[in-house]
């Protein structure tokens, strides 16, 4: 693939979020002088005509779709109808427009949850439908896997050159720290965070502890999506990860030390503990040349310093 015209419009959806301000901050770093973004309350992506319009007005060159509807395991679990409805529309709404536009290049961000719940480990990119998904986030993922089939679809019928990503955990600066929403680290970020700053002596976590997990900083996944941009023109998906995952016990201490947080930590196991291992075969996009950089400590210490900063401003 050719390298990316830096001074052609370039569309970010979803720029504000955690994944769409890394890949903003990215190419701006690396000359892209045309960044294209619009809030949630500027374009609705989940409005068909409003979308159009925006592709109509701006006519972008290239597109990377980083904007979702994103939550946690309870948030999953409890709004099933809207996570379906709501990324359903928002990808079929742009990547409709996308093609109407003929957009040059386009990338589609899913997530490493379209795979089977007790698919082999390391997963492999084929390992896609080939077993049932983890009921508690499988209406988000049959969403990104419509998504997904939805880019293979335009390339076969369109000759666009479209592609997939699909990230493993995220984690850096803009994430949700909501408890109600967010995910598993920002969440813990968030719990001992309070709990140090209460006084707490006891923080009780749901689920066991044992499912492993990777986790990805935002930054470095930025990094894989320009690779993947100018290097890689393939139907099939690409899996983006650093080939290393942890227990969520592990995590919790992790994030504990870096908090500061001395307390007791205690497991409710009557919660769900989803997936029991979701690790990354990211060997297709390392045979680019990409690889991740962030240490996870390192990069928990960097996001904790972005949280509290946060949370001063706010107070």
């Amino acid at each position: 693939m050719p390298e990316l015209d830096r001074s052609e419009s370039t569309y970010i959806a979803g720029h504000r979020g955690l994944v769409g301000s890394a890949i903003w901050r990215h190419l701006t770093a690396r000359g892209f002088t045309r960044l294209v973004g619009r809030t949630s309350a500027e374009l609705d992506l989940r409005n068909r005509d409003a979308t159009f319009a925006f592709f109509a007005d701006v006519r972008p060159r290239y597109v990377v779709l980083a904007a979702a509807r994103v939550g946690g395991i309870m948030a999953n679990a409890t709004e099933p109808a809207g996570f379906l409805s709501d990324n359903l529309r928002i990808q079929v709404n742009a990547l409709d427009a996308a093609a109407a536009h003929a957009v040059e290049r386009l990338l589609f961000l899913g997530s490493s949850c379209i795979y089977p719940k007790y698919a082999p480990q390391p997963i492999t990119e084929d390992s896609l439908l080939t077993g049932p998904l983890e009921p508690t986030n499988e209406a988000y993922a049959i969403a990104k896997i419509a998504g997904l089939f939805q880019v293979q679809a335009v390339r076969r019928q369109l000759g666009l050159s479209w592609i997939s990503a699909m990230p493993t955990n995220l984690y850096g600066p803009n994430d949700n720290f909501d408890l109600a929403t967010s995910h598993v680290l920002p969440a813990l970020v968030r719990r001992f965070h309070e709990a140090v700053r209460s006084g707490i002596q006891e923080v009780t976590l749901w689920g066991t502890g044992a499912p492993r997990r990777e986790f990805l900083h935002v930054d470095d996944l930025a990094a894989a999506c320009l690779t993947l941009l100018e290097s890689y023109d393939d139907p099939a998906p690409v899996n983006i990860g650093t080939g290393e995952d942890l227990s969520i016990r592990d995590l919790a201490s992790l994030v504990a030390d870096v908090t500061g947080y001395t307390g007791t930590i205690t497991w409710d196991a009557t919660h769900p503990d989803g997936t029991p291992r979701k690790l990354l075969d990211s060997s297709r996009v390392r045979s680019l040349g990409w690889r991740s950089a962030v240490d996870l400590k390192d990069g928990i210490r960097a996001t904790y310093r972005w949280f509290s900063e946060a949370e001063a401003l706010r107070r």
